[in-house]
């Protein structure tokens, strides 16, 4: 059953991750995904693993959203959230140990050039 509130994960460029309550309905979503940002935007969401996700805004890098945070190969723009997910793929409130382990992965702020955003939106040319 998809919870009508759901307990995240909040994390915004250059802030310390803090724990937020989001209405579970798409227009809520997409307004908080769009902090910062001149519109309502479109949600990505991006699996971490089977119970957990990050919800985030999808043209992020394309807008100018902020940088906030390394994902591995990439670099998420603007506000996103980490949040659980449950086996049909509802977002769902993120566990309490999820949230002190992702607590702890997002705690410092990175700082991230423009030009590192615009590395990764480049494209890629590969020979062969």
């Amino acid at each position: 059953m998809k919870e009508k509130t759901i307990k995240v994960l909040k994390v915004e460029p250059h802030k310390l991750p803090e724990v937020a309550e989001l209405t579970n309905q798409l227009d809520a979503l997409q307004k908080a995904v769009s902090i910062g940002c001149d519109y309502v935007g479109l949600i990505e969401i991006l699996s971490l693993d089977e119970k957990t996700c990050i919800l985030c805004n999808e043209e992020g890098k394309l807008n100018g959203m902020e940088p906030n945070r390394r994902l591995g190969d990439d670099i998420l723009c603007g506000v996103f959230y980490v949040t659980g997910q449950d086996k049909e793929g509802n977002l769902t409130s993120l566990p309490e140990a999820a949230m002190e382990a992702y607590t702890a992965r997002f705690l410092f702020p990175e700082e991230i050039t423009r030009e590192e955003v615009e590395r990764i939106l480049s494209p890629r040319f590969f020979f062969f």
